[in-house]
């Protein structure tokens, strides 16, 4: 797609990378109507391909955006693996995390939704995983926590996160399996039917709720000088992304017709997160070199040092290759399983809203239900992957990617197949998963105070969709919410309330009600379902209208959605393909007939399917 030149000399193409969105009108009254049409014009739309350093570079932000998350993941579990001391173990579930998350990324793209989506760690599975990793019996050993007793190379530390790992490993197989069920035999549609903004809501909310212990032991292991560094990170986070967001900061560029001169990038509001914690890990980096910073484990502020870690660098291999069962054989518990079940529903729920938000952002029409069904399939299948890996999580669509977009203006899912070979070579290059554990544990609470919270409120947000003057919707929010907080906190003080009499019985319930996620999206779900309400007061009516939108419907269905590589033309002549729910119905659209034999119509063309 060649960019059409605007009237000021600017192409869409210059927009998309100067971060440009739109000229803003003279008059106020013309806001809206500007905004509607220069602003949602693509660069390049889902199915273009753009040069391969276009892909490259904006394959990289891609990779960056989801930084933030992915890193964060392993290193939140390596609480309840018992890992806090050993960095070098942590860089390699850093790297294990980036390369199947890379691998997923291209399978999604390829074989799923076929959207221009991120694939990668999600963290409604760390609820249930760390509400499984704080049970009795996986309670770590007062010895591991001790820097002087620990020796993370010994065989029995080894063995003490390793069956940790494996038993996390053994439930996300096996949840990870009814995600693919429900996706390739369209179950999802069903799910859907049930499931609208005041369960979601609930669910999503508690997920970032639930964290906040997490967040608050990185953030204020020392509460002092320590703790100012997690307020740092978080005061430039807050400031880059919301406040200086729409300041545009100047960066040379090269054209053939302007040769070297700069041009105006939002990069605030592109690269918030990232910035926040570089700013705040250099100001670390520089006090430590300097020695500012205590050098005695007892003194405040010695958690901000840099240096904590800085052996790992070395001691980390310039390459490394993850495999399935490197930490060895799964093992399953049905406590384990059902907990991961709460998480793989839940991030089925968000990853279908995200495939209906990224098409609207990529020029590609509403994704038609086989390829929803194909989509969650794939996310099924991403799961197994990450489960035989040993990431000690799943994968899903990152939302935040989606949104990134909105803001290049490159719709182009070859730019997401360039960040997924990018995330598969960060994985194999075992230095830059060991560089990502030397960011201070104070600077990683202060992110992870602005992410749980962004986490909560976009989970808040769906209630936009109902009628919050309802006193019934205020009840079931507001039950739901406080349930979610109030039985999770019960149990995890009362552990022995539970006592069936089974022993797999106790397990099951205990993992599921510390799961805040689960306890409040059950609520929302009985009572939003049992509680008599109109669909418009339940939402049900404006959320289905908001998935269904339409979109710039600059392609049919069958350019985007369609398999690749010629699949869906040699499935076409087989009668019973349109039974199976992940394959497109009948003949695809780009070789069925554009008009009606005798009587054509100019203008019409067909595009053949391309990656």
């Amino acid at each position: 797609m060649t960019p059409e030149k605007e009237s000021n000399g600017h192409d869409n193409y210059a927009f998309a990378l100067e971060g440009r969105f739109c000229d803003l009108p003279e008059k106020a009254d013309d806001l809206d109507s500007s905004i509607d049409g220069d602003c949602n014009k693509l660069a390049y739309i889902v199915t273009d391909a753009p040069p391969w350093y276009l892909c490259i570079l904006l394959g990289t932000q891609h990779c960056l955006t989801a930084f933030g998350g992915i890193i964060a993941i392993p290193l939140i579990l390596s609480q309840g693996l018992c890992l806090q001391l050993d960095g070098l173990t942590q860089s390699y579930l850093i790297s294990t995390i980036f390369f199947v998350s890379g691998i997923c990324t291209l399978l999604q793209v390829t074989f799923g939704i076929r959207l221009p989506i991120l694939q990668g760690g999600t963290f409604t599975l760390l609820a249930p995983s760390m509400a499984m990793l704080s049970m009795p019996e996986w309670t770590c050993p007062a010895w591991t926590q001790n820097a002087s007793l620990v020796n993370t190379s010994s065989a029995e530390f080894v063995e003490v996160w390793q069956s940790r790992m494996r038993a996390l490993q053994g439930s996300i197989l096996v949840g990870s399996l009814f995600q693919v069920f429900v996706g390739f035999s369209g179950l999802i549609g069903l799910f859907m039917r049930f499931i609208g903004p005041l369960t979601i809501a609930p669910t999503i909310a508690l997920i970032g709720l639930s964290l906040f212990d997490s967040a608050g032991s990185s953030a204020g292991s020392h509460w002092g000088i320590s703790s100012m560094w997690a307020q740092l990170t978080t005061a430039l986070i807050i400031l880059f992304s919301q406040y200086l967001r729409h300041i545009a900061m100047p960066f040379p560029k090269y054209s053939r017709d302007k040769k070297l001169h700069t041009s105006r990038v939002y990069v605030f509001q592109i690269l918030p997160v990232l910035l926040g914690i570089t700013v705040s890990w250099l100001v670390c980096y520089i006090l430590t070199t300097y020695n500012v910073l205590p050098a005695d484990p007892e003194h405040y502020g010695y958690l901000a040092r840099t240096d904590l870690k800085g052996e790992v660098i070395g001691r980390a291999p310039w390459l490394t290759f993850p495999y399935p069962g490197q930490w060895g054989m799964p093992t399953v518990s049905l406590a384990g399983v059902v907990g991961i079940l709460a998480g793989v529903i839940s991030s089925m729920i968000e990853s279908v809203g995200d495939y209906h938000a990224c098409a609207r952002l990529s020029g590609a029409p509403p994704p038609p239900k086989h390829a929803i069904n194909r989509g969650i399939g794939i996310e099924g299948l991403g799961c197994l992957l990450a489960g035989a890996w040993g990431t000690g999580n799943g994968t899903t669509s990152y939302s935040e990617n989606v949104g990134a977009l909105g803001i290049t203006k490159v719709g182009s899912r070859m730019v997401i197949v360039a960040s997924g070979v990018l995330m598969i070579v960060m994985g194999i290059l075992g230095k830059v998963g060991a560089v990502f554990t030397t960011i201070p544990s104070p600077v990683m609470g202060g992110m992870f105070m602005v992410m749980f919270g962004v986490i909560c409120a976009a989970g808040v947000s769906n209630l936009q969709y109902t009628d919050m003057n309802s006193s019934r919707n205020i009840f079931i929010f507001g039950f739901s919410m406080f349930s979610g907080l109030v039985i999770p906190n019960w149990i995890i003080k009362n552990p022995k309330a539970i006592a069936t009499g089974v022993l797999e019985l106790d397990q099951m319930l205990q993992v599921l009600l510390t799961t805040s996620m689960f306890v409040g999206g059950f609520f929302g779900f009985i009572l939003d379902n049992t509680i008599p309400g109109s669909k418009q007061e339940r939402g049900i009516l404006a959320w289905n209208k908001a998935h269904e939108d339409d979109s710039s419907e600059t392609l049919e269905s069958g350019e985007v959605y369609n398999l690749p590589f010629g699949i869906s033309s040699s499935l076409s002549s087989v009668s019973w393909i349109r039974y199976i729910p992940f394959c497109p119905p009948g003949m695809p659209h780009a070789l069925e007939p554009k008009q009606p034999l005798g009587n054509p119509e100019s203008g019409q063309i067909s595009i053949g399917v391309g990656l």
